[in-house]
Order: structure tokens, then sequence, then C-alpha cells
């Protein structure tokens, strides 16, 4: 019977997504072409074995758009005969592309696929997608919803309402990730996953000295008087501090099967078990993570004690804590290296990133299974488990 595993991780640093941020000078090709060179180098595989590309952007307009992926592969020097192809479920677009490649080996159709991803939040900011005063929901969906659907910072703060979730509490998950990260990255636990690009050799983000004192003075970060009239029960604890900030990255994983892993005598990092897609509210829009953490775990025959590692997204604090509420897991083994909080969010780019750490992370702790998971836009989430090789 196949499998598909992951032979080769790799990401770039992570820069803020800001006209000043470290890589905002790369063009977003250029960010992921380093990534996809990065991989086969790193691996030693010959890249015209490649049987595809699959990448994930989010906003795919100007300098992202006309198939990223595939002007990615050729500046990374891939022969032209290597498709490639660009995919969207929004912040979890690179996690699909990984639910995709493996399914494609699982099947068959692939023997040796990469899946990746890339977002240059700083020269394509969110929303580019959308010109002023154009639609992209359509009349049916405002019939549906007539209330209307809100942005993602109105969701975080629903969650936050609807589970108990405090500003105290948010904010400490917020100084664990960044203290998590800083940690990760003096211990050289980063060191095998990052492949620096033009002299940026770490992730730009993270804030080694942040404190609950530090969190604490910061605003609310989406406060409306419109949506706190329709939602009276918002307290506005969402901060810039218990979110995930803006920025810039690539990363990309190599997928096969372990027979033409062992024949190309190549180590696999860990093998790809199960696999879940969900939908959920699209009002509250992040809580998808919840069933579809249930659903991969029943596919698996496994329960939650059996994971060892997770890597939830950290779009918002609030998003993993109710999570964590909902599953009963052990915060301690949710996103060991620091998650998006600290490290950044990279739209695109996320899904593999995540990826990227916890294979690592699992080869470095020495664990069996890994679960990950990502919320998304417009009520969207998947989920997959790894299992050690």
């Amino acid at each position: 019977m196949r499998d598909a595993v992951i032979v080769e991780a790799v990401r770039t640093p992570i820069g803020k997504g800001k006209p000043n941020g470290s890589l905002a000078h790369v063009h977003p090709v250029e960010l992921l072409a380093h990534t996809l060179r990065s991989l086969v180098e790193r691996s030693g595989v010959d890249p015209a074995l490649i049987d595809d590309v699959i990448g994930g952007t989010v906003d795919q307009v100007g300098e992202q758009a006309m198939n990223t992926t595939r002007y990615a592969a050729l500046s990374a020097g891939f022969p032209e005969t290597v498709p490639a192809t660009t995919v969207d479920r929004q912040c979890g677009s690179s996690q699909q592309a990984v639910h995709f490649a493996a399914q494609g080996v699982l099947s068959g159709a692939y023997d040796i696929v990469v899946a990746c991803g890339v977002e240059s939040m700083s020269r394509v900011p969110m929303w580019s997608n959308v010109p002023p005063g154009k639609d992209p929901f359509g009349p049916g969906i405002a019939a549906r919803y007539p209330d209307g659907l809100v942005p993602q910072g109105i969701s975080a703060e629903l969650i936050a309402a609807k589970w108990s979730l405090t500003r105290e509490q948010m904010d400490a998950f917020a100084v664990t990730s960044h203290h998590r990260a800083a940690a990760a990255w003096e211990q050289g636990l980063f060191d095998a996953e990052v492949a620096p690009l033009d002299g940026v050799s770490r992730d730009e983000s993270v804030r080694p000295g942040t404190t609950p004192e530090v969190l604490a003075g910061l605003k609310p970060a989406y406060h409306d008087p419109v949506f706190a009239e329709r939602f009276p029960q918002i307290e506005w604890n969402i901060t810039a501090g218990n979110a995930s900030p803006i920025n810039d990255g690539a990363s990309a994983v190599l997928i096969t099967s372990s027979e033409t892993a062992a024949r190309l005598g190549l180590r696999p990092l860990a093998r790809l078990h199960s696999f879940a897609v969900t939908g959920s509210d699209p009002v509250l829009m992040l809580t998808g993570v919840i069933p579809a953490t249930d659903k991969v775990l029943r596919r698996a025959n496994l329960s939650i004690d059996d994971i060892d590692l997770f890597e939830v997204n950290e779009a918002f604090a609030s998003v993993v804590l109710a999570w964590r509420q909902e599953t009963g897991a052990d915060l301690a083994k949710v996103n060991v290296h620091g998650g998006a909080i600290a490290l950044g969010h990279p739209l695109g780019a996320s899904g593999t990133r995540l990826t990227t750490t916890l294979v690592h992370a699992m080869r470095e702790r020495g664990a069996r299974y890994a679960l990950q998971t990502m919320c998304e836009a417009g009520g969207l989430a998947n989920a997959m488990i790894l299992e050690a090789v």
C-alpha cells in the first residue's frame, strides 16, 4: 500500500509585512523561488523528477497574480517541464497544498511533489484582490446572511465572548508564544528549517522581551460602534499583541512515497497519516479548527491524548484557547516553538510553515503523532495528522 512522507521541509525567515520589513525588497516570486531552490538543494533531489508544484497564495493579484507558483518554480531553475499551480483556501492555502500533494502521492498520481506557499504582505497588502466598491460575496450570500458577514477581528472577538476568554488569558498566551519562539531561536531549533535570504536569517516579529504588562497597555484593535451595537456581548479584548501580525515569507515541503524515498536515498521526516477539511459558521468564521480536529482524529482512529505535538495556527489567541477548551488538549504540547503571534503569519505561506516547524519539532522531541490545524476565512478549516517514520 502506498504512503506519503515528507522528506524535506524549509522556510524563509519571516519578515514584517511593512514597507520597511526585512524582506519587503524581495518580489514574492523570488521569495518562493528561494525556498524551492533551497528545498531541492537540501534534499539532493533532481528537480526534473518533480511531478508537480502546488503552492498556496491568498491575495492572488498584482505581483502575486498569474499563477505565482509556476513562475517561482521557473525562477528557482526547475525544468520548464515541471508544472505548477496556485491554490487558495485562505489562511490554510499551503496546508491545503500539502493535502493535495499527499493525496496525489497516495493515489499514485504523483511520485514526487512539492507543496509550498508564499505571501508578501508588504508588497501585496491584504484585500488587494478586492477593488474598492466591489462585492466579493454576491446577492445570494446577502440573502442568506441578511445581517451581514463580519471581518475576522470581529469573529475573534465573538469567539472570546462565547468562550469567556479574558484579556489576561489571551495576553498570557501571546507572551508564551514570543518566549517559546525566542527560546527556540536561542537553542538553534530553527536552524534546520530556515534558509537565510539576503542577509536575513531570523524571524523579525519575535519580541523576546514581551510581558503581560506591555501587552496590557495596547488598545483594542477592532473596536467599531456599529458592531458594538450589533454584538453587545463583545468586550473588545483583541489587540495587536494577542493577534498575529502581517508578514512576508515562503515555505515548502517535499513529499514522496516511502518506496521512492528509499530508492533515491532520502530520509523521511514524517508520514502524512490522515486529513480532514470542514466548514463552519462564517460569522464566527474561525472555529472550524474544533470540528476539523475531531474529524481528523476519528479518521485516524486516535484520541487527543495520542497526539504528542500540535500546531494550531495563532491567527488570534482566542482561536487557539477556544479550541483548547473544546478539545481538552494540553497547551504544553501546542506550538512548542512559538506560533504565528510571535513568528508571523504570511498568509499563503503559513500552512507549510507550520508543517515545516512541526516535522522538525517531531524529530527533535521524539514525537510519534502530531496534529496541525488552521482556521480560515469564510468558516473553513484544515486538519492533518503526521506520524513519525
